[in-house]
């Protein structure tokens, strides 16, 4: 990793850089291009670069200087997960060379946010393929069109996922910030594991319109950032009702969420501490009793332990679910790209990947694929059960229960452990980490960097009730603030 003259640079920074004319927005947008063309061939982040990224950044820096500004993302470069619609000369592809062929109608809603706000969209990010739902010894990163992606702290380690390139190219700053999405842990897991902040929004709080999806009572997207300001920064756009997402209708949308941004968040706050979720690994328990002292120093008072209930039985309902929704969410995605795409039903692209195996499944199958193409109707009663199962364990008798119980503002747990090494021949052999209940649930979670464990980022989750996330902003930015664990890729040895 070489050094960067924008190195660590942060949304508010750059901003105040480009009002005061010592920085352009095509300028930042250049250097941002040419430390992608430098430094991510080793990593594999991007799988496509924005042909019209600089054309578009020239537009910003010409109402810029009219006096138009757009707000917090005027100017900024974004790059965004390859499973989010975009209606330009990019492809939107979850990974998989069968939709390399069409190009959406329409940008998705989060992506005609970010063109509303002035963000210069850099490129597409690489991601397991198909947000790692085609097989169950999968690699995380890696993906027929994008390749291997790599930790930026050592290469030869996982860099989680899905949201995988995304998480590398913000820790590695080949971009400001970029969107993320999840279904369960495809934010918080590469955001933790590549040192920095991720930010999974209560499910219906961001639109899904125009996101390959996974499951619809999981899936969001959300923030990838270096900082929890500037994930507040990028929340505040994507947030909003959509007409066509209807878990939107009821969103609790706050109009800024960097006014939560407090040094003195913590004073005061009950926070609690999800022991059960830990015990994974000694060095990640030091980190996090080191945390946990951090946060009673800046006037948090700990309850110790705060367990949530049915840890390690959500596992088989929530996979139901999953498999059910796929089949049914994916269908409906396929047929919304219109007669122009070949690949109409799940059995199609189960079909595709058979004719295509050299290039779809060099190191791991799709038994995931095979699974949800033999579930049923949304109606099934198995599916119903397993639905219902899922939000009694992880709403009712679980997260909402701990709140209760302990009166609590939000609930802490590690989100990972060190990365593990990269295995296409045995797929991913991580070892424990958080995020199932508050994706189970729908509820919103924070990452923000804990520590290092054998050279390798640990983060710390955050977990809310729903539509608290500036509760979450303010307790993750006084930690943050508190600790400052950030640290970019290669920093130590410069």
């Amino acid at each position: 990793m070489t050094a960067f003259e924008h190195e660590e640079a942060t949304v508010t920074g750059l901003r105040a850089s480009m009002a005061s004319g010592d920085l352009s927005s095509r300028a930042l947008t250049e250097s941002y291009l040419a430390r992608i063309e430098t430094i991510d061939p080793g990593l594999r982040s991007v799988l496509e670069i924005n042909l019209d990224a600089l054309e578009i950044a020239e537009r910003m820096d010409e109402e810029r200087d009219a006096g138009n500004d757009r707000g917090p993302l005027h100017g900024i470069p974004v790059l965004v997960k390859d499973n989010v619609d975009t209606a330009d000369r990019m492809r939107t592809t979850a990974g998989s060379l069968g939709l390399g062929e069409v190009t959406p109608a329409r940008d998705a809603f989060v992506i005609e946010r970010i063109r509303e706000a002035g963000a210069v969209i850099l490129g597409k990010a690489n991601l397991s393929e198909w947000a790692n739902f085609r097989s169950t010894r999968s690699t995380s990163g890696w993906s027929a069109r994008g390749g291997q992606c790599r930790n930026p702290f050592d290469p030869a380690r996982s860099p989680c996922g899905s949201s995988s390139g995304s998480g590398v190219a913000v820790s590695a700053n080949l971009c400001a910030v970029a969107i993320g999405t999840e279904t369960d842990g495809s934010i918080i897991c590469p955001s933790s594991i590549t040192g920095i902040v991720g930010l999974k929004p209560t499910v219906g709080l961001v639109s899904r319109s125009g996101v390959i999806p996974v499951a619809h009572s999981q899936d969001t997207a959300g923030p990838m950032a270096r900082t929890v300001a500037d994930a507040a920064a990028l929340l505040t756009v994507l947030a909003g009702a959509d007409e066509r997402d209807p878990a939107t209708a009821g969103a609790r949308v706050e109009p800024d969420y960097a006014a939560f941004v407090d040094a003195d968040g913590l004073r005061g706050a009950r926070i609690g501490a999800a022991r059960n979720l830990a015990g994974f690994n000694d060095h990640v328990d030091r980190l996090f009793d080191e945390a946990l002292d951090a946060m009673r120093a800046l006037g948090a008072e700990i309850v110790d332990p705060a367990d949530i209930a049915h840890n390690g039985e959500l596992d088989d309902p929530e996979y139901e679910v999953l498999l059910y929704e796929f089949r049914a969410d994916i269908e409906a995605y396929l047929a919304s790209l219109g007669p122009s795409q070949p690949y109409k039903t799940l059995a199609d692209l189960i079909a595709f990947n058979r004719e295509h195996a050299e290039e779809e499944m060099p190191f791991f199958g799709q038994e995931v694929f095979e699974q949800a193409v033999e579930k049923g109707q949304l109606t099934d009663p198995k599916y119903v059960e397993a639905l219902e199962t899922c939000r009694r364990l992880a709403r009712d008798e679980g997260l909402d229960a701990t709140f209760a119980k302990h009166e609590l503002d939000a609930i802490v747990a590690p989100s990972n452990a060190p990365a593990w090494l990269i295995d296409p021949a045995n797929g991913d052999h991580d070892v424990g980490g958080e995020s199932t209940f508050a994706a189970v649930a729908g509820y919103p979670n924070v990452t923000v960097p804990m520590g290092f464990a054998f050279e390798m980022p640990i983060g710390i989750s955050f977990m809310g009730r729903p539509w608290t996330e500036g509760t979450l902003v303010r307790l993750a930015s006084a930690f943050e603030v508190g600790t400052n664990h950030r640290r970019a890729p290669g920093a130590e040895h410069r």
